[in-house]
């Protein structure tokens, strides 16, 4: 998922969630998932949705349904089935809550370099990341339900390249413009404090930049700590669901997860 990364990750330099075209691929130098089919979690059920279209569905008292169709189940199924849907319940809205971290984070690295440079005009700048948000936000929750799949993220991407792209590009280039003024004065005395001397000058630069970046490094490690450890988590339930297809057949073709080693 691509765009939906370069949107929520802006100041990250390494990308923990991509998009690839045949599924969502959440990935770091350990592992690698792909994302397959559509799930949506409710309180009373959770619900996965294959290409064709067929439903398997989870309810509260772990009972399964195929298409409609009840599957009956042993109690070490049941125990196992009940296990995934959990798993299921508590890991899958950690990817929202890694997204929604990036666009907090990337706006904490807008003001520190507004502020640093003294630049304006960033309202509109900082609206968008308000409104980044709240749009991730309304992706991956709808109606009461936490919902994931390519369908919800293929609206994103649409939605991105046709709003968030381009007015973030315009809002970037429309507040340096109005800032340059404030940017040459910054600089202008910043030379003369370094007496003209263009190695100081440059060491002073690179001293406030090196400073902007501690101050969101630790955070931004955080966010990648916390992707990293998603993806070891969605490698047990990987396997887990493989074992549970083994054991349920009617699962066939549901699985949400490939996991492959690297």
């Amino acid at each position: 998922m691509k765009k939906f990364m370069l949107a929520t990750t802006l100041i990250l330099s390494t990308s923990a969630i991509a998009h690839e075209d045949h599924g969502i691929q959440i990935s770091s130098d350990q592992c690698q998932v792909d994302f397959q089919n559509d799930v949506r979690i409710t309180p009373n059920q959770l619900q996965i949705t294959a290409e064709n279209n067929k439903q398997l569905t989870i309810d509260s008292y772990g009972e399964l349904y195929v298409d409609g169709q009840a599957i009956t189940l042993t109690y070490d199924q049941k125990t196992a089935l009940a296990n995934y849907a959990d798993s299921l319940r508590v890991q899958l809205p950690q990817v929202a809550n890694i997204a929604l971290d990036g666009v907090k984070l990337a706006g904490v690295a807008l003001d520190e370099v507004a502020q640093a440079f003294n630049l304006q005009g960033l309202e509109s700048l900082n609206g968008l990341m308000d409104e980044l948000h709240v749009e991730i936000s309304d992706t991956f929750y709808q109606q009461g339900a936490f919902v994931m799949g390519e369908k919800t993220f293929h609206e994103f991407g649409e939605n991105f390249d046709n709003h968030f792209e381009t007015h973030i590009e315009e809002a970037v280039e429309s507040a340096m413009m109005e800032s340059i003024g404030s940017i040459l004065m910054m600089v202008g005395s910043e030379m003369v404090s370094s007496g003209g001397d263009m190695e100081s000058f440059e060491a002073r630069m690179e001293n406030m930049g090196k400073q902007i970046e501690e101050k969101v490094q630790l955070q931004a490690k955080q966010i990648e700590e916390q992707a990293d450890g998603l993806c070891d988590k969605f490698e047990g339930i990987a396997h887990a669901e493989t074992n549970l297809v083994a054991q349920i057949p009617a699962m066939n073709g549901y699985q949400l997860f490939n996991f492959k080693s690297k």
